[in-house]
């Protein structure tokens, strides 16, 4: 399990959480922010900071936010694992929900 980034992200990019996370392991996309759950040390540090309180524990995400699961996994499928989000910088692409209102 890892922490999951939803809707509420989507075009408010605030950076809080990144600012937070001791890993590195949110990264930027075109218009929200997605944890990386390969480098994600579920540390929870996040969740917290989030200003639009859009970071959730996948076991405690709210049904209709399960698409972003899914989002997740396509944006590191077409990315892949750089070890670092700052290694990477913003990305010009999203997925899942993001993606369709790009």
């Amino acid at each position: 399990m890892t922490y999951v980034v939803t809707e509420p992200c989507i075009d408010i990019l605030d950076r809080a959480c990144v600012d937070e996370c001791p890993v590195d392991c949110i990264y930027e996309g075109a218009r929200m922010m997605y944890i990386n759950a390969e480098e994600c040390v579920d540390c929870g540090a996040c969740e917290p900071v989030c200003p639009v309180d859009a970071i959730y524990y996948e076991d405690d995400l709210p049904m209709a936010m399960t698409p972003f699961v899914l989002a997740g996994k396509e944006f590191f499928a077409e990315l892949g694992n750089p070890g670092g989000a700052s290694t990477v910088g913003k990305q010009s692409f999203d997925a899942g929900p993001a993606a369709k209102g790009s």
